[in-house]
């Protein structure tokens, strides 16, 4: 079956020259993009019932520009003043510099790591070893940042202040596509979820990562293309192949 119209289940590009645009170009399909979920903060009561005070911490941990819209967000909701001196340690240089639509950016108060995995910022965290540190969390989470920080044994507590939440589609949404790109098990939760009696037929699947893999299959659903690859690094990679092969038969 031919792929004429397909759905990209994250925001639209900011960037004109992304990849998704020249794919289109190139074998003239409609790429639709339209996220699954959504992230939404924790309402102040909902934050208050953790019993946690952010003004206790003189650090706080972002592993996402999630966290950090959500942190600053719940801070005005609660109406905290974020101390001047408060340090900012986080994944990347990306999250880092993200921090600048809330604070003025001084390097002496923001630390971040190379590689994107927090091990990598142990090394300045462990160098601050007298600081307690905050890490603000979604609802779906692992232990793996409070068991490192416990290893180092680095003062710290953690809290939720966001959860991924399904975005609905509406009645008057058409859902006729050839096919779906989904990038985390959320969104196929969401898919069932919106359309409980969804039956795939000839709707190709695409997925991005092992989990969202596992997700699609665990679900009964049939696997068309899983990214990343040697071959295909980069989902948009893996899409212009298949629609290639796909389009040219």
């Amino acid at each position: 079956m031919k792929i004429r119209k397909v759905l990209v289940s994250q925001p639209k590009p900011t960037s004109e020259k992304s990849p998704y645009f020249d794919i289109a170009e190139k074998y003239g399909v409609e790429i639709v993009f339209r996220p699954f979920i959504k992230v939404e903060s924790l309402s102040a009561k909902e934050f208050r019932q953790q019993k946690v005070s952010i003004l206790d911490h003189t650090a706080v941990i972002f592993t996402s520009r999630h966290a950090i819209d959500h942190f600053f967000h719940l801070c005005s909701e609660l109406r905290v003043t974020v101390p001047e001196d408060m340090k900012y340690f986080c994944v990347t240089e990306a999250v880092a510099l993200y921090i600048q639509k809330y604070v003025q950016y001084r390097k002496r108060k923001v630390f971040f790591g190379a590689t994107g995995k927090i091990d990598d910022l142990l090394p300045s965290m462990i160098k601050h070893k007298a600081d307690k540190y905050f890490v603000p969390m979604s609802d779906v989470h692992t232990d793996e940042i409070k068991n490192l920080l416990d290893k180092s044994n680095l003062q710290h507590t953690e809290a939720v202040m966001y959860r991924t939440v399904s975005n609905d589609f509406s009645s008057e949404e058409n859902f006729d596509y050839d096919m779906l790109v989904f990038f985390s098990p959320a969104g196929i939760t969401s898919l069932l979820k919106n359309f409980p009696n969804f039956q795939q037929g000839d709707i190709a699947i695409a997925s991005f990562g092992p989990t969202t893999a596992k997700a699609v299959r665990d679900a009964g659903l049939r696997l068309d293309l899983e990214a990343p690859t040697v071959q295909a690094p980069s989902m948009t990679a893996a899409l212009d192949w298949y629609i290639k092969e796909h389009n040219e038969e």
